[in-house]
């Protein structure tokens, strides 16, 4: 039975996934006594289960593993056609909204960003569970694919690696035992049960302690599973708006971590950047940019409150601060949870939110071959220390560069293709912003719509304008557009460049 599983595509598989988790919402609506909402789910994936089990009668008998251009263009697949089959349940339970919607709904949850087209109290509770359990499947598809897939292809952030990596020996070796762009089913099927206890175990352990904190069950399990996937996905308008104290966020904020760093995830032997934790440059680079970026806010809320008549005292002052330092870490990480005393600084000094800092730090993003989003720590930290060589050398023209032969690849090389990518980034910004400015958007909500889509930050909306934006209020063209926005930053340019590889498509 094993031998044949290995043998099914993959995206027969995704098929039976999807109808395995359906029951779970069925089951949390059945508890609830509310029939309406638990038939579609046990309906539609008892169908999905019938419909694989024919896909594997058709198709058990290809023993041949997965080529890239398949892996890839299942990955495309994943994002695109396979939100249309977890949207008939939700469409059969909000039959006041049409399929494209439902379809719409589950591209943001399944890419991980998290933006949603309904007010909270629209939606069931258990459509809640439904929205953060396709988020949390996305984060995790995400994490064995971009190893399986992306890595040995050496594109998605790895491409820095086998240029040459921050810290000791050019990482240019094979990943246990595969070629280069070799991908097998064996090496998803290990990969994928490798992660799977750990990242459900942590899920489990971070909504038992929200639990203990004092949070509602569905938003302590829907918290938990969007941290880890960060997709930002809550069944309430904001983590502030729930029951949210100090001691939820310090918790919350320890579970971020995941998504700066490869390191805290196993299978992560070939893929850190130093041998110490202290040295790894993703890391360092996040406590800078975090440090940074909370000491100018402060400064920020407290050069406006002196030409106010408030005096805060020193406990508005320490809350400030854990808004900013939380606020700041959530949309570096392409989560977008914002804390509550983010509102209150705002409420202190009586101004805006920082949009164009927010906007910032969610398209740098979080570490490669995490769940996070965004341009990502490593290819910023390349970009810098090219910056840093080229201003030596404007100072000390004859100078040379030490370090050794893997911080030289890397200055050169390595920042060489992240700069690459971070054009390629910006233009598809370009691009996205005049396609939907089309459609009727004026110039800023244009700008932040693009961007939450590019990098995978749905709140992003919510906050980073003068008043918040709904993605409900898009058009149909607008909505398909950003669809397609998500898609690219969730597989990000250079994979989807590589299908157009010639070599991926000779026999």
């Amino acid at each position: 039975m094993g031998a044949n599983l290995r043998n099914l595509p993959l995206f027969v598989i995704l098929v039976a996934v999807s109808g395995l988790l359906m029951y779970l919402p069925a089951i949390h609506a059945l508890t609830l006594h509310q029939h309406a909402v638990a038939r579609p789910f046990f309906y539609t994936g008892s169908l999905l289960l019938f419909v694989f089990v024919l896909l594997a009668l058709a198709t058990g008998a290809n023993r041949r593993g997965p080529r890239e251009r398949s892996s890839l263009l299942t990955m495309v697949g994943a994002f695109t056609l396979l939100p249309l089959v977890l949207a008939i349940p939700f469409h059969e339970v909000m039959r006041d909204t049409s399929l494209f919607n439902a379809w719409w709904e589950m591209v943001s949850a399944l890419t991980t960003t998290g933006g949603t087209l309904y007010a909270p109290a629209r939606l069931p509770p258990s459509l809640h569970l439904w929205r953060a359990l396709v988020g949390w499947s996305g984060g995790y598809f995400m994490l064995v694919m971009t190893i399986a897939v992306l890595a040995p292809l050496r594109v998605g952030g790895f491409e820095i690696f086998f240029a040459g990596g921050p810290g000791g020996e050019v990482k240019d070796v094979n990943l246990r035992g595969t070629q280069r762009g070799v991908v097998t089913r064996d090496k998803m099927i290990g990969y994928a049960l490798e992660l799977l206890p750990v990242y459900t175990g942590l899920t489990g352990i971070l909504w038992v302690l929200l639990r203990i904190s004092g949070e509602d069950n569905l938003v302590a399990l829907c918290a938990a599973m969007s941290t880890l996937a960060t997709s930002g996905i809550l069944p309430t308008s904001s983590l502030a708006s729930g029951q949210s104290s100090v001691l939820t966020e310090v918790i919350i904020f320890v579970f971020f971590l995941p998504a700066l760093s490869r390191r805290f995830w196993p299978g992560d032997g070939e893929m850190r950047a130093t041998k110490r934790l202290r040295d790894d440059p993703e890391l360092r680079l996040a406590a800078m940019i975090v440090l940074l970026t909370v000491i100018l806010l402060f400064f920020r809320h407290w050069l406006a409150a002196l030409d106010t008549d408030s005096h805060p005292g020193p406990g508005v002052i320490l809350r400030t601060l854990w808004g900013g330092l939380f606020t700041t870490l959530s949309f570096l990480t392409t989560t977008g949870f914002e804390s509550s005393g983010w509102e209150d600084a705002r409420a202190w000094a009586g101004l805006g939110t920082p949009g164009l800092i927010l906007s910032g730090l969610a398209i740098i993003g979080g570490g490669i071959a995490t769940t996070a989003g965004g341009v990502r720590l490593l290819r910023v930290y390349a970009l810098i220390r090219h910056g840093e060589r080229e201003l030596d050398l404007l100072v000390y023209p004859s100078s040379v560069g030490g370090g050794g032969s893997a911080a030289r690849r890397l200055r050169r090389q390595g920042a060489f293709v992240a700069w690459i990518f971070f054009m390629l980034f910006a233009l598809s910004i370009s691009v996205v912003m005049i396609a939907i400015s089309y459609t009727g958007l004026d110039f800023e909500p244009a700008m932040i719509f693009t961007v939450a889509a590019l990098s995978n930050t749905g709140p992003l909306t919510a906050v980073a304008g003068d008043f918040p934006l709904a993605w409900g209020d898009l058009s149909t063209a607008a909505k398909a557009i950003l669809a397609a926005a998500m898609v690219l930053g969730r597989l990000e340019t250079l994979a989807i460049i590589a299908l157009f590889n010639p070599e991926l498509w000779r026999k």
